[in-house]
C-alpha cells in the first residue's frame, strides 16, 4: 500500500496540489497538465497516514474534523481537483484495496431488509427540515431538477422536472396513483392538481410524513390525496399509475428484483409506472463509503444494466427510457451555493461539523455528475406494450396543456410547503 505522498505523486497530473504538513514542510504534486489547484495544510502528524490507509473515508472525516484545513479556495476546489484525477486515484492500490473490501461486504453494506430500511431512511431525512429549507426549492423538491437548456432557476427546474413526470404517466381523471417515496409530498400533489386523482403516497420518514399530510390539509385534499408511514413492500391494491423518484436508490442491490415485482403487482394491467433513479454509465459498483457511512447508509444507485436485469424478470415492459446527464449536476450546484450562502444559519441549526460533512457530500455528487459517470435515468415500465403510444410526441402535447392548467394550482401547492413546516 502506497504512502500517501507517494500516492498523491503517481495520481495527481492534471493540475497541483500544494501540501503543508503538520511540521510547515510545503510538498507540491502535479503540474504537468493544466486543471483545478488547491492548497491544503494537516494540523496533526498521523493525518498522513491515516488517509493512506483508507483515502476516500478518512480524507473527508479528516476535513470534517478539522485536520485537513483548505489553506486556499474551498472544499469544492479539492473535489474538483480530485476528480480531474480520478482515473489514477480509483486505479491506486489503496483504492483498490478498499473498492475489493467494499465489494464483498456489499450484501450487508446495503441491507435494507423490512427491519432495516425505516432506520436507514431516517437517518438522512429526519435530521430536520430547517437544514433542507436552506438550500431546496420552495416546494422542498430533495431529487434532480430538470434543466432542459441549462438556464433556468432551480424554482423553475423544479416545476419543469414534475411537469415532465406528469406528462410521461399520463394522468386522466379518476385514476389512482402510488408514489413510493414520497418525501414532503411536493410531487404528489402536484399531480393530484394535475388530474382529478387520487393519490396514496408512502414513506419511511416520519418527519416528512407530518409534513405531507399537513400541506395535503392546507391545500383541503386530505379526502382523495393520503400519505401513509409505510414500506413499499408492505402496501396493497392495485393503482393505475405508480411513481417513484429518488427511492430506488435506497432498495438496495440484492432488493431491486423485488422491488420490481412489488411495482408489477400494485400496477394495474394497462397501468404505466416512472421509476426515476440516480444511476450511472458505468458498470455494477459499490457506494462510496463515506456517502454510505455519513450520508445515505444502506444507499446503492443501481447501474442500469442491474436494474433492467431485474426488470427482465417480471414480465414489465420497458416503455420508455430516458437518459438524464447533466441535470443532477445542475441541480446540485444550485443546492450547494445555496447552503454555502446559508451557511450561518446550518451552523446554528446543526454544528461546524455537519457543516463541512454536507460540504463535501454536496460537491462531491456535484463532480459526479458533471466530471464522473453518475447520471440519472427514468424508466417509463408497463404491463402491456401499448400502455402509452409507441412514439413521444405525446409527452410535449401533455407538458404543454400541462403549463396551462398549473396557472391555477402551482403557487398555492408550492406556498403550502413552508406553510406547513411553519405549523410543525
Amino acid at each position: 500500500m502506497l504512502s500517501l505522498y507517494s500516492m498523491l505523486d503517481k495520481v495527481i497530473k492534471n493540475g497541483r496540489l500544494t501540501l503543508t504538513d503538520a511540521k510547515g514542510v510545503t510538498h507540491s504534486f502535479g503540474g504537468t497538465a493544466p486543471g483545478p489547484e488547491a492548497a491544503i495544510r494537516f494540523t496533526k502528524a498521523s493525518t498522513p497516514l491515516q488517509i493512506a490507509i483508507n483515502p476516500e473515508l478518512n480524507a473527508a472525516e479528516a476535513f470534517m474534523d478539522g485536520e485537513l484545513v483548505m489553506e486556499s479556495g474551498s472544499i469544492h476546489d479539492l473535489m474538483l481537483l480530485i476528480f480531474a484525477n480520478k482515473t489514477r486515484f480509483d486505479r491506486s492500490p489503496n483504492q483498490i484495496f478498499w473498492r475489493s473490501v467494499s465489494r464483498k461486504l456489499r450484501r450487508f453494506q446495503q441491507n435494507n431488509a423490512l427491519t432495516r430500511a425505516r432506520a436507514n431512511v431516517q437517518a438522512h431525512y429526519d435530521i430536520g427540515e430547517d437544514i433542507y429549507k436552506l438550500f431546496l426549492d420552495r416546494d422542498m423538491q430533495y431529487s434532480c431538477a430538470y434543466f432542459p437548456d441549462g438556464s433556468k432557476t432551480l424554482e423553475e427546474a423544479q416545476t419543469l422536472k414534475k411537469r415532465h413526470l406528469a406528462a410521461k404517466l399520463r394522468l386522466g381523471n379518476g385514476q389512482r396513483l402510488l408514489d413510493i417515496g414520497c418525501g414532503w409530498g411536493g410531487l404528489g400533489l402536484y399531480l393530484a392538481h394535475a388530474a382529478d386523482i387520487e393519490v396514496v403516497g408512502v414513506t419511511l420518514s416520519e418527519r416528512q410524513l407530518a409534513v405531507a399530510r399537513r400541506r395535503a390539509e392546507i391545500l383541503g385534499v386530505s379526502d382523495r390525496v393520503k400519505f401513509e408511514l409505510i414500506d413499499y413492500r408492505e402496501v396493497e391494491g392495485k393503482f393505475d399509475r405508480i411513481v417513484s423518484v429518488g427511492m430506488l436508490e435506497h432498495v438496495g442491490a440484492h432488493f431491486l428484483q423485488p422491488y420490481f415485482l412489488t411495482v408489477r403487482d400494485r400496477l394495474a394491467d394497462n397501468g404505466v409506472a416512472l421509476i426515476h433513479s440516480i444511476s450511472g454509465m458505468s458498470p455494477p459498483g459499490i457506494t462510496g463509503p463515506f456517502l454510505r457511512k455519513h450520508i445515505f447508509p444502506g444507499g446503492y444507485a443501481p447501474s442500469l444494466s442491474e436494474a433492467v436485469a431485474a426488470i427482465e424478470h417480471t414480465g414489465l415492459w420497458m416503455l420508455d427510457c430516458e437518459i438524464w446527464r447533466c441535470h443532477y449536476g445542475y441541480t446540485l450546484r444550485h443546492w450547494r451555493e445555496r447552503f454555502l450562502a446559508n451557511r450561518e444559519a446550518a451552523i446554528a441549526a446543526m454544528d461546524e461539523r455537519f457543516c463541512r460533512m454536507w460540504e463535501i457530500y454536496l460537491s462531491m455528487c456535484e463532480c459526479a455528475f458533471l466530471q464522473g459517470t453518475s447520471n440519472v435515468v427514468q424508466m417509463q415500465l408497463g404491463r402491456e406494450r401499448d400502455a402509452v403510444p409507441i412514439t413521444r410526441d405525446y409527452i410535449g402535447e401533455e407538458e404543454a396543456r400541462l403549463a396551462e392548467r398549473e396557472k391555477e394550482f402551482l403557487e398555492r401547492v408550492v406556498a403550502s410547503a413552508h406553510q406547513a413546516l411553519e405549523g410543525n
